[in-house]
């Protein structure tokens, strides 16, 4: 074996880089793009299907966090699958799908800076796609401070420009205890029919977290980092996303947020009387940086699963000097730019909520098997058995009500 071969990946990452690194692509396209087609399922009850959207993000990112302090591996969720079944087929198919969904959004997520792009300079399609996806591969070529940096600086724009849309909806805020009846949904069928619907769509926006896990050998510490920085990236986007959809559905009604495909720029548009300019610059940046995200994640998962044997080894070959895996982020990056060019947003956020959360079931029967079969090791923080049990039925209803809608449509 060369000495190239056995070059490792950096450890570079600390909580703070990790924590942003989480909410650079929980920020992404789900709050800035699909917050307005939520409010055109759910209404006036958005916020609640957000809510229930959030719980069942919540207890899955608890068992994401005991088993990444466990197992602090690339492919994070391929390998807790093959440590809690025992089965490589099945490991290396959640690998897959995990690749395969990350693909898919970061595709769409460029082709939707296309969109907000035209709002400035009309340039053609092929041309953005081409330029983008080539920069986003060559940055997480580079190096992962160097993304980490660059996707914490964009989080932080990103948050800025949550933080602008609240301020804008102030005087629309400020009636919310006035309407807070209008916003508690009855208990109804079709109400909650319509939030369940909603919330699956909602769920999009949520995932992320679970991402994180896949640069875990490029952490510092990762069995005290790991959980700590999804809790944290959980708590913050959690809490962003009750306040902006309360903010939406109070601002605009919802057939308005439905019918376009940049809400926070129309809400910006509809308070201040201008035009939303500063909103639609920093969309660029949110869905660039979920591409990035998405891009890194994708080559971490490959590269696992080529260490553990699953895939071909040069797919976990690394970069002497740079030390990226730079074989399966080149691959990766190619993917993407093949699938950038016609699949849509909400197609592909249902598409990868049904996938992801596949992987989710998974991964709670994974966390109950392993914590029957050891104890956690020393360092590492259990959270009770109810944890993954109640992870499972939450899933598990999801799933099977969009499998339910789905026949039935």
């Amino acid at each position: 074996m060369s000495q190239r071969d056995q070059v490792g990946l950096k450890r570079a990452l600390n909580v703070a880089f990790l924590t942003f690194y989480g909410l650079g692509t929980i920020l992404g396209a789900g709050i800035y793009v699909l917050v307005g087609k939520i409010a055109g399922i759910a209404g006036l009850y958005a916020p609640v299907a957000f809510l229930v959207a959030g719980i069942v993000a919540a207890v899955t990112a608890l068992s994401y966090a005991e088993l990444s302090a466990r197992y602090p591996k690339c492919a994070g969720e391929a390998v807790y699958v093959q440590e809690g079944f025992g089965l490589r087929p099945l490991s290396l198919v959640v690998g897959l799908l995990l690749v395969i969904s990350g693909l898919v959004s970061s595709a769409t997520l460029v082709n939707g800076f296309v969109g907000y792009l035209d709002i400035f300079v009309e340039w053609p399609p092929w041309v953005v796609i081409t330029l983008i996806v080539a920069g986003l591969g060559a940055l997480a070529t580079w190096g992962i401070k160097e993304s980490a940096i660059v996707a914490t600086v964009i989080t932080l724009i990103e948050i800025a420009g949550l933080f602008l849309i609240l301020a804008v909806s102030a005087e629309s805020l400020a009636t919310f205890p006035a309407r807070l009846p209008e916003l508690l949904p009855p208990f109804e069928t079709a109400a909650w029919a319509a939030i369940a619907a909603a919330a699956f769509l909602a769920f999009y926006a949520f995932i992320g977290f679970e991402d994180m896990v896949n640069v875990a050998e490029e952490v510092r510490d990762p069995r005290r980092a790991m959980p700590r920085a999804i809790l944290l990236a959980m708590v913050v986007a959690s809490a962003l996303y009750l306040l902006i959809a309360t903010a939406a559905v109070l601002a605009l009604p919802a057939a308005e947020l439905a019918a376009t495909d940049a809400p926070l720029a129309l809400i910006f548009e509809r308070e201040t009387g201008q035009a939303p300019v500063v909103i639609a610059l920093i969309s660029l940046f949110a869905v660039v940086n979920g591409a990035l995200v998405q891009i890194i994640k994708c080559a971490r998962v490959l590269y696992g699963m080529s260490e553990a044997g699953w895939l071909p080894r040069w797919l976990g070959r690394v970069h002497a000097r740079r030390r990226t895996p730079h074989y399966a982020t080149a691959l990766v990056t190619v993917a993407v730019l093949v699938l950038a060019l016609w699949l849509p947003l909400v197609t592909l956020a249902k598409a990868t909520s049904f996938t992801v959360l596949i992987v989710f079931t998974l991964i709670h029967i994974t966390l109950l098997r392993v914590k029957r079969r050891e104890p956690a090791p020393p360092g590492v923080r259990a959270y009770p058995a109810w944890i993954p049990v109640a992870g499972f039925v939450l899933t598990s209803a999801m799933l099977a009500f969009q499998t339910l809608s789905a026949l039935g449509s």
